[in-house]
């Protein structure tokens, strides 16, 4: 009689192990948001890493013995991504014909508290090159030239300085580098170059709450110039949220209460054509209908640029990176969460008002990560499509030799067979998006500023 109790009891709680494992993996399709399910996506996740039914439960392994993806959840969520937005496939397929050895030049378009003081340092210190950047000791830039020539093929913080002010925008950017590069290389019969702008983005509250840190501790950025039009704003149409030298020690209430704020929708801002709005003069036209029309013009430089990446995912914007310019980095990128804005408690009602100020910011946010986790899915689809190509081609050969030696041909029925295998196999992963594949501090002072200004 004991025997069939305890059996019994262990059958019973087998099956309630299950139908809390269950649980888990249901309710995270049905919640899969981690800033709101915070607790439940944890939970998953250590169901995860400790061996569920079908889950990698070692370092480089998975259950079945296949190798675990380095990009899989690299966010920490469980959810699925779904596609929001319909892109063409030139949208998707972001590889450039990037030349460093002829007249190409990467323009990096920093945006304040996004990361960019870090992928800056990646580009003129981690990137496999033939004539690396020289970067040396107690100097902010390097020195970064094509082979065989001494022009530079990077136009950035830590290569040129503040060339066109500190924090150029799109605006800015897209007017002062042409002229800029000419001057500075004042080559006669200079063929015309091809700029690939490149920038990071950052989820807006982070950012915001980035800012206001950065912001509370002495950071004013007095000396961007936000040239619009051929001219710097004036007093009246840009004013100053502090009346002394800097903000230093405002509480997050007062950073939000200042309607002049450029922290708010920053990110629109700057990768908009503000020629469209009548640069900082806002008496043209309504707010939102101004924001609007910035916001369309932001989404739609981003999606024309080069290449962009996100804070949140740095492996992804690594490999997208990467592939995009045929270009290697020598150690990998590292997520770090642990940032003083990650710090920061901030109650409910107080995140949310943030969100309102910078709504134009989460939409444009909420499309560049639609449309990067998009280009990484396409990207690597490609990639594995090129790998089972590559495997097929060796299977050939192989089998031809091995035929050669055999005194005999391969069957045409072998041939043909491999070809409609591949079209077919081909044509069912075009149609597919695979979704199982998606799974620091910056010194922009005025001393920074006149330290990286490059003499011209």
């Amino acid at each position: 009689m004991d025997e069939k109790s305890t059996s019994s009891h262990q059958r019973l709680l087998l099956f309630l192990l299950m139908v809390g494992v269950f649980g888990v993996f249901m309710i995270q399709y049905a919640c899969p948001s981690s800033s709101e399910c915070q607790m439940l996506h944890q939970l998953g996740a250590w169901f995860t890493l400790r061996g569920g039914p079908g889950i990698r439960i070692g370092d480089g392994e998975s259950q079945d013995g296949l190798q675990k993806d380095p990009y899989i959840a690299e966010d920490g969520a469980l959810a699925r991504f779904v596609p929001r937005f319909n892109f063409t496939s030139a949208d998707l397929n972001r590889e450039v014909d990037f030349n460093i050895k002829g007249d190409d030049v990467i323009v990096f378009l920093h945006i304040q508290k996004t990361g960019g003081t870090t992928f800056g340092r990646h580009l003129v210190r981690n990137i496999q090159l033939e004539r690396p950047c020289e970067c040396h000791a107690g100097q902010k830039k390097c020195t970064c030239l094509r082979p065989g020539k001494k022009e530079t093929w990077l136009f950035s913080r830590f290569s040129t300085g503040w060339s066109c002010g500190l924090h150029a925008d799109w605006t800015e950017l897209t007017h002062c580098v042409p002229s800029r590069m000419d001057s500075r290389e004042a080559q006669k019969n200079q063929p015309s170059r091809n700029y690939y702008y490149i920038t990071i983005l950052r989820d807006p509250v982070s950012r915001y709450l980035s800012e206001w840190r950065h912001v509370q501790r002495g950071a004013t950025w007095k000396a961007s110039l936000h040239v619009c039009d051929g001219r710097s704003p004036t007093l009246s149409e840009l004013p100053s949220c502090y009346p002394g030298d800097d903000w230093s020690g405002c509480n997050l209430q007062e950073f939000m209460d200042c309607p002049y704020n450029l922290a708010n929708n920053r990110q629109t801002r700057m990768l908009a054509d503000l020629s469209l709005v009548g640069c900082y003069n806002v008496s043209s036209m309504g707010e939102d209908e101004r924001w609007a029309v910035l916001l369309d013009s932001a989404k739609r430089n981003l999606k024309g640029m080069a290449f962009f990446g996100l804070t949140e995912y740095q492996r992804k914007t690594q490999y997208l990176f990467e592939r995009t310019f045929n270009l290697q980095f020598i150690a990998p990128f590292t997520q770090l969460n642990g940032t003083r804005a990650s710090s920061v408690e901030v109650p409910s009602e107080k995140q949310q008002r943030i969100r309102q100020l910078n709504r134009w910011d989460v939409e444009l946010y909420e499309y560049a990560r639609d449309l990067f986790l998009q280009r990484f899915q396409v990207a690597r689809q490609q990639e594995r499509r090129q790998a089972r190509e590559r495997r097929q081609q060796e299977r050939r050969r192989l089998r031809g030799r091995l035929s050669a030696k055999q005194g005999r041909q391969p069957k045409p029925t072998e041939t043909t067979r491999s070809i409609e295998e591949r079209q077919t196999e081909d044509s069912l992963e075009s149609e597919v998006l695979l979704s199982d594949w998606w799974d620091v501090d910056e010194n922009s002072t005025m001393e920074d500023y006149i330290g990286n200004v490059e003499q011209w």
